[in-house]
């Protein structure tokens, strides 16, 4: 095989001197020929071409970051997308070494925020496709999958029941069902509610919405409404669910609060309904129930937004400040107590108490400085 050769190539070129002597002169140029050009890098090179490649990135990044909102735009995404787009062994590993408690029947895990517990359409990554790597890290290779006891929808985070054989998932759903389990959730609000603990005994329906953005959404359907001045009883549709929320303020400021809520039925999205149409504070971050008009990113006031380090115009970013802090399960099978469950605070839930200057109650510190991967959203 021939080696790539280089020369020098010898070209008449216009001169810049005086007279014909200066039109043109003879010069050489070193060339090589076109296997010389094409010739692969060596390993030293491609190290060297590698790593200025990833320092004008980082360099890049750092401009970035500079500015102050397009940094908490950044913190906002990676707290809430760091595990939406990853390889199902990494989602897997990550809920291993985030587990709450776990015994010869139950393993229960935090939940991370925006993953779906099952799969549709859109959706390329749920918390039911990783349970068969998730038990087999856990007990073996020979492991069964396990089996999902109830369900939280994508964009609330917390305490989730797993089991590790249908007949024990079975005799948990059936505790969930007859409201046999008592649960707590923890949610930042806009507005303060009056008073600060209470019932919202609401039923709840779900109805489309008109408009140019048509679409479907629970709202509330009262049992009774004012008619000029007096409470006058209305007919209950067959398809309104009966539904019940117990809540009491946590801490507050002027225009925030923290509140614990305790769902006495489980109508789907109980929580957010209630506090947005019922006692007109909705959550923080819920752009669906915001406004019953329309969706759009939520409106939050210029105080609150400052608070934040936002716009109005990146409100959107904002994930919804809605926790599963706590499960109590009655006695199951050969476990004679009640067991207990509490998880951690994400750690966008916990900055943003901080920057509302809401308080942690002091019987519940956030253990968020021992928090493995999941730590992180």
């Amino acid at each position: 095989m021939v080696a790539p050769s280089c020369g020098a190539l010898r070209v008449w070129v216009w001169g810049s001197g005086q007279g014909v002597g200066g039109l043109l002169c003879l010069v050489s140029k070193p060339f090589c020929t076109a296997a010389a050009a094409s010739k692969p890098l060596d390993a030293q090179q491609l190290a060297e071409r590698l790593r200025a490649q990833k320092q004008e990135q980082k360099a890049k990044k750092m401009r970035v970051l500079t500015n102050p909102v397009q940094r908490r735009v950044q913190e906002l995404v990676r707290f809430t997308q760091q595990l939406q787009r990853v390889h199902p062994n990494v989602l897997a590993k990550a809920l291993s070494q985030g587990i709450v408690h776990q015994d010869k029947d139950l393993v229960v895990i935090n939940k991370p925020y925006g993953l779906p517990v099952h799969g549709g359409p859109g959706v390329q990554l749920c918390i039911s496709d990783v349970l068969p790597i998730l038990a087999k890290m856990l007990h073996g290779h020979k492991a069964e999958p396990l089996h999902l006891c109830h369900r939280l929808d994508k964009e609330t985070t917390g305490v989730m029941v797993l089991a590790r054989e249908k007949e024990v998932a079975h005799q948990v759903q059936e505790l969930f069902r007859t409201r046999q389990v008592a649960k707590k959730y923890w949610a930042i609000t806009v507005h303060v509610p009056v008073p600060s603990a209470g019932v919202v005994d609401i039923p709840i329906i779900e109805k489309e919405v008109p408009g140019q953005q048509q679409h479907h959404k629970m709202t509330l359907s009262p049992s009774y409404r004012m008619d000029s001045g007096k409470m006058v009883r209305v007919r209950t549709s067959r398809n309104a669910r009966v539904a019940v929320t117990q809540y009491q303020v946590l801490s507050s400021t002027v225009s925030s609060a923290l509140l614990e809520l305790q769902p006495v039925t489980g109508v789907k999205h109980q929580l957010r309904v209630h506090l947005s149409f019922g006692l007109d504070c909705p959550i923080l971050g819920d752009h669906k129930y915001s406004d019953w008009n329309r969706l759009a990113p939520q409106k939050l006031s210029v105080g609150t937004l400052r608070k934040l380090g936002l716009p109005q115009s990146k409100a959107r970013h904002i994930p919804l400040h809605l926790h599963a802090r706590q499960l109590v399960l009655p006695a199951l099978g050969s476990r004679k107590e009640e067991l207990s469950l509490v998880c951690r605070l994400p750690r966008y839930f916990a900055h943003t108490l901080s920057r509302l200057g809401l308080k942690m109650p002091s019987q519940e510190p956030n253990r968020d400085d021992k928090a493995g991967p999941l730590g992180a959203q």
